[in-house]
């Protein structure tokens, strides 16, 4: 989209700084499972709250666990798909976006290498986050999901909040 005048143009913004911050989620992401993996057996679990949970868990799988069983083919499958959201997401941000949108890209690219990361190197996730509420547990999930889970909800935000003079 085409900026028009000077005041427009100071809602988008064009940076490497973007991809620092991908780049920060991918590193802070891969040293928390690194240490998880190396400090802890799988299938370990430590209570730290009535709620919260530590855990070494792995997920073959998508988000909640989707495709888990599947026989091994969705690793390569789950790859191809982050690779190729990867490869959009580094496009979108070359391209001018509001610094919301920039966010919301940087997480989300992020997420979806750091998770990549691993199922190209484990053939899985290593998740180790463990909400529970008694006996209900939400399905384990890491810095990466956290990332793509706020990427998308930025993404969300900015497509009900348009710069002046946009519809």
């Amino acid at each position: 989209m085409a900026c028009t005048n000077e005041e427009e143009l100071m809602h988008y913004t064009h940076s490497t700084h973007w991809y620092y911050l991908a780049f920060v989620v991918f590193a802070s992401d891969q040293a928390i499972k690194s240490y998880i993996d190396m400090t802890t057996p799988l299938g370990w679990s430590h209570e730290v709250t009535s709620f919260f949970n530590l855990v070494h868990v792995l997920n073959p799988g998508a988000a909640f666990s989707f495709l888990a069983r599947a026989g091994g083919w969705q690793r390569w499958l789950l790859l191809a798909v982050a690779v190729g959201a990867a490869i959009w997401l580094v496009w979108l941000l070359a391209r001018p976006a509001r610094r919301l949108e920039a966010l919301a890209y940087s997480l989300i690219l992020g997420g979806a290498v750091g998770n990549a990361f691993d199922r190209a190197i484990r053939g899985q996730v290593i998740d180790y986050l463990d909400f529970h509420l008694r006996q209900w547990h939400w399905p384990a999930f890491n810095v990466a999901d956290m990332a793509i889970v706020g990427g998308a909800i930025s993404l969300i935000v900015a497509s009900f909040s348009r710069p002046a003079g946009q519809q």
